[in-house]
């Protein structure tokens, strides 16, 4: 648990983080390095790790409030499905019921809010359902064929609002891939991709980013370098894109952290030998460090798409995909826990990750690196009751 001292610190620390603030407060640098330095290693992975569980409800015996409690996750993620037992029985049954499950899982939090994540797009994917009380969406296929900045704000103000208003502060959109292969099952098959054009894609993404950000809502735009060109899904295995992957998926990344939008950078699972002969993005450092952050400029928190997909779980064990994405540059590390299930993953992982910083193998300073990324964007959106803020930077300091 997170002594009273460190709860101290971060309650005066995110007091400042309040609506009208317009730039990061004077000594944030400070304030991180201090946080740092009063928690536990295993507390500093436990803030890279986003996980996935079962249940309309939590209480203490949960596993999951257990986790939250201990500092052995940084955030969670709900899910309207559950694709491994195939229901619909999962965490999401009507507002009500959501608005609850969220605040319980805040409330376990302590000092460090924890990040509530959603995968709300609009259309094809959407875990808050019309079918379940929650507004109707539309698709970013709709959104780019209209070409129209009222028109996407409007929804881009409407999915922020839902997201927000039933207790999530995260939602992993929009999507930026280029619709390359419109039969992409993936991305193009489901209407997930705003254009082709990649201006079109940057304008439409910046339009849901700033509408997100007005509401006080963290977006990951994602698939980093690029998904929309597969010809296969990385939830089911290994996907190549070595024969189809063009530099101009990368302009809508190079456009959006030019503006200072990004909150968070979502990496896929594709294999592209021209920019790594070994690796899948996910886990290639030429790809995450040498391209996004080195190339593109970005600094901020890299997060994982669902380490449990296929394309990593099926073809690397827990170790080396856990070693390989942290020395890489990724900063959280996603256990969407739905295409396989394990109660445990949290534990399991930090217990992991503890014995590879200890053995050498993965350097002390990068756990550091991300855990620092991650308190700052924490302290820029969370007030200390854990509810979503006001973000209190400006786009140039994101």
């Amino acid at each position: 648990m997170l002594n009273r001292s460190l709860a101290a610190l971060l309650v005066v620390i995110l007091a400042v983080c309040i609506a009208g603030c317009t730039s990061a407060p004077p000594g944030t640098a400070d304030a991180v390095n201090r946080t740092l330095d009063s928690l536990s290693l295993e507390e500093k992975i436990g803030q890279m790790l986003l996980v996935g569980f079962r249940g309309y409800s939590v209480d203490p015996d949960s596993q999951i409030a257990r986790d939250i409690a201990a500092g052995r996750v940084g955030g969670v993620i709900l899910f309207d499905r559950d694709v491994a037992l195939g229901t619909s029985e999962r965490n999401i049954r009507d507002p009500a019921q959501v608005r609850a499950l969220t605040a319980s899982l805040q409330g376990y939090a302590g000092a460090i809010p924890i990040f509530v994540a959603v995968d709300q797009e609009g259309g094809a994917v959407c875990r808050l359902k019309e079918s379940s009380g929650f507004p109707p969406t539309v698709s970013a296929r709709s959104l780019g064929a209209q070409e129209n900045e009222t028109t996407t704000r409007e929804a881009g103000r409407a999915l922020a609002a839902m997201v927000g208003e039933n207790g999530f502060n995260l939602n992993f959109g929009p999507v930026v891939d280029l619709a390359v292969n419109p039969d992409s099952p993936a991305i193009g098959r489901l209407n997930r991709r705003f254009s082709e054009n990649a201006t079109v894609v940057a304008e439409n993404a910046r339009w849901v980013i700033e509408e997100h950000h007005n509401l006080g809502v963290m977006t990951a735009i994602k698939h980093f370098p690029g998904h929309g060109s597969a010809m296969t899904d990385t939830h089911e295995g290994f996907t190549d894109v070595t024969g189809t992957w063009t530099e101009e998926e990368l302009l809508p990344y190079r456009d959006l952290i030019a503006r200072g939008l990004p909150d968070m950078v979502m990496t896929a699972h594709v294999y592209n030998a021209n920019l790594d002969p070994d690796y899948p993005a996910t886990l290639s450092e030429p790809t995450v460090t040498g391209i996004l952050r080195d190339r593109l400029g970005y600094s901020g928190v890299v997060v994982t798409d669902a380490m449990d997909m296929g394309a990593i779980h099926d073809n690397y064990d827990l170790n080396e995909s856990l070693k390989l994405s942290i020395n890489a540059g990724c900063d959280i590390f996603l256990f969407a826990n739905n295409l396989v299930y394990d109660e445990r993953i949290a534990e399991k992982a930090v217990g992991i990750v503890k014995d590879l910083v200890e053995a050498g193998e993965i350097p002390e300073e990068r756990i550091d690196e991300s855990c620092g990324r991650i308190l700052r964007l924490k302290m820029r959106y969370l007030t200390p009751d854990g509810e979503a803020g006001m973000s209190v930077s400006s786009s140039a300091d994101r």
